[in-house]
């Protein structure tokens, strides 16, 4: 049973991480470095507990300040700042889609050590694993692509277009994981009719946004030279 529920907790956010992965058609980023940012991902939990803790004592649970400030605020400020950090300026960084796969990571690295907790800390359904396997752990992730995506406009913009894509990279993800939490704790009951249609337009919007990065990818007429030469 222990096992059983561990790796159900695990495999969404594993399997996320490799659909995203698989996405990048032209120039797939080295494992250890995709591995690196989901285990940092995963060290952050930590200390968004203890800064949100804190700001729970400081400025109370308003539905308002929680979903934007205490949770969403906190939890991508700390995701951006270790993707800023640790990759933005890295070599491995040579293309847009790449902001995204390296976002995710952290994100879902974030996320799955999320789920574990959630998992082993209270008593859990397969009914309930199945819903955080659908809404929670996929809403990381896409909020982890908006970050992405702005991110890797950022690294190949110049000028004032780098820290307006920066600002959008950190804004983006809050608003709508704000949004997200605050549906969640406005709408006590029926909640699941306002969190799927959500979903399904989180989804629309991160597609989107994967296959506008994979289409400016430098590296998209060198593959296709070589697919005309082969």
């Amino acid at each position: 049973m222990l096992w059983s529920v561990l790796a159900a907790a695990l495999a969404p956010g594993l399997a996320l991480l490799a659909y995203f992965y698989w996405k990048d058609r032209y120039d797939a980023e080295p494992l250890p470095m995709v591995a690196k940012l989901f285990l940092t991902g995963v060290l952050i939990v930590l200390p968004a507990m203890i800064l949100q803790r804190g700001l729970t004592l400081w400025l109370g649970e308003s539905p308002f300040v929680f979903s934007f400030v205490i949770s969403s605020g906190v939890e991508e400020l700390l995701k951006f700042f270790v993707l800023y950090h640790m990759i933005f300026n890295h070599t491995e960084f040579d293309e847009p889609y790449d902001g995204i796969v390296y976002a995710t990571a952290v994100s879902l690295g974030f996320a799955t050590l999320e789920n574990v907790l959630y998992s082993f800390l209270q008593p859990v359904s397969f009914g309930s694993l199945m819903i955080r396997a659908l809404l929670p752990v996929p809403g990381h992730a896409l909020f982890g692509v908006f970050m992405g995506y702005s991110m890797g406009r950022a690294k190949f913009s110049t000028g004032r277009q780098v820290r307006y894509h920066l600002g959008l990279a950190l804004l983006l993800p809050v608003l709508w994981h704000g949004l997200y939490d605050y549906m969640m704790v406005s709408v006590p009951t029926g909640w699941i009719w306002v969190a799927v249609p959500f979903m399904f337009v989180l989804w629309f919007r991160g597609i989107r946004r994967v296959n506008r990065a994979n289409a400016v990818s430098p590296f998209r007429l060198l593959k296709r030279e070589e697919e005309i030469n082969s």
